[in-house]
């Protein structure tokens, strides 16, 4: 075999295409993704046939989140061989992160033809359609699939999911108990029961928060339908939300450490609690109180106080990147540069994360100020909303932050949005105040900057005269 210089200490001992074929994939297999990626370049530079290998790379790009190239290796790999059930599984999944559900639906049914048994299957096949936005045909999947596999819990976790996006929010929080059984997350073990809708009159209960922040804050509205119930209502609240959570209706004591568990009689997770207490879609109570300290506004009024005779319209491009699909849901900041030019628009961030030294390094944070990169907790990301004439936002906790608030916010949403934002097109009873602007094709975020424009010059018009 012809190494040629080009990785001397990966090609050691290396003679032949099937050694380096093997050291690929060892190296692969060990984690050591650098060294497999460039021993998959070497070998496909040379035996450029090989489907199945096109579709490990593909993977192992995509578990680096590397989505576009990813889908790249895998449209190579199907090219080579599209009777493979293996490489048309991995091309599904690719394909869809980038967007593109219609062609991975139609691969997905095709990997069920092939693996007509296969509950993962029918799991995926009903992720892909309502990704489209289809939720009445994915739950008709489900619930055919669930007809021949009763326990399996990604199907009910579907299942919920394709529920909730259709407002139907007893069966759909029913069945989103499943997602203790699947394998993403595990239930604390505490030594008293998790509630399962017992009379609470007289007992003591810990709520547990889960998924993220924006969901926590979500949820904070079921504490005062709880109370109610007559039961002591303690909350293991995260640090960032104390404050925000400081006078929280519903709750008695805010739990730390051990000693907080002595006299608890149940505990019960946060998204647990609409399917308890008997919500609908025509019943979702009214959004948290929240808490905003004096310093957090003394600090935010600082920080815009210079622009009072200018429109203040704070901003967010992206949410937390440990999210799996934060990359769906967030487009780069400087997309919000489109709107420089209104006249009398001040945008200030509301970014706060690993992202803001791109944003400064690149100078966008000249012209759309930097307000919330130093942000102790939400308490000031709430102050500094209080102080803005709109909140325009991906998908995110800062979302749920103002739309809890009341003031106006838009909520920019990829074509697959999260269920809480169904069925209605540009509102959720769950924010009355939350205006909703929908991609309408999967990752065409200018057409969404370019209706912004032209609505947000007229609101700033009218604000300024």
């Amino acid at each position: 075999m012809n190494t040629q210089p080009d990785s001397p200490n990966l090609l050691k001992n290396i003679n032949t295409l099937a050694e380096l074929r093997s050291a690929a994939l060892e190296q692969h297999q060990a984690g050591n993704l650098g060294d497999a990626k460039e021993l998959y370049r070497l070998y496909l530079q040379r035996a450029p046939q090989d489907a199945m290998f096109w579709s490990n790379l593909g993977a192992l790009f995509r578990s680096e989140k590397k989505y576009e190239v990813a889908a790249a290796c895998q449209r190579r790999a199907l090219q080579l061989n599209d009777n493979s059930v293996s490489v048309i599984n991995n091309a599904a999944n690719a394909l869809y992160d980038v967007g593109d559900a219609k062609e991975a639906l139609a691969l997905r049914r095709r990997a069920l033809k092939m693996e007509p048994g296969k509950a993962e299957n029918y799991a995926t096949l009903a992720k892909y359609l309502r990704g489209l936005g289809r939720h009445a045909e994915a739950e008709a999947e489900l619930n055919k699939a669930l007809r021949a596999h009763p326990n399996d819990p990604e199907l009910h976790i579907q299942l919920s999911f394709a529920e909730l996006s259709q407002g139907k929010y007893p069966e759909g929080f029913k069945n989103f108990h499943w997602r203790w059984k699947g394998d993403e997350i595990s239930p604390p073990e505490f030594d008293f029961p998790q509630w399962q809708g017992e009379d609470l009159n007289g007992k003591t209960i810990m709520i547990i928060p889960e998924q993220g922040f924006g969901d926590t804050i979500l949820m904070a509205r079921f504490f005062k339908p709880l109370k109610a119930l007559g039961c002591r209502v303690k909350f293991a609240c995260k640090p960032p939300l104390r404050r925000l959570f400081a006078q929280l209706p519903g709750v008695d004591v805010f739990a730390e450490g051990r000693e907080a568990l002595a006299d608890c009689d149940y505990w019960a997770p946060m998204m647990d609690l609409p399917r308890f207490l008997g919500t609908t879609i025509e019943t979702v109570p009214a959004p948290a109180l929240l808490s905003i300290p004096e310093d957090s506004i003394a600090r935010a009024r600082h920080i815009t106080e210079p622009f009072n005779k200018m429109f203040k319209l704070g901003v967010l491009w992206s949410g937390s990147l440990t999210y799996r699909a934060n990359h769906k849901r967030s487009f780069n900041h400087s997309s919000f540069l489109k709107l420089v030019d209104i006249p009398g628009l001040q945008m200030f961030s509301l970014y706060k994360g690993p992202l803001v030294e791109e944003y400064h390094a690149d100078g966008t944070s000249c012209v759309i100020f930097d307000a919330a990169s130093s942000d102790r907790d939400f308490a000031d990301s709430a102050a500094l909303i209080g102080e803005l004439d709109l909140v325009v936002t991906m998908d995110s906790a800062i979302a749920h932050v103002a739309g809890s608030l009341g003031g106006p916010v838009w909520d920019l949403l990829h074509s697959e949005a999260y269920w809480l934002y169904e069925p209605f097109d540009d509102h959720t009873p769950w924010y009355p105040n939350m205006r909703l602007v929908r991609q309408r094709e999967a990752g065409n975020w200018d057409a969404v900057f370019d209706q912004l424009h032209c609505e947000i010059r007229e609101l700033v018009k009218e604000k300024l005269g």
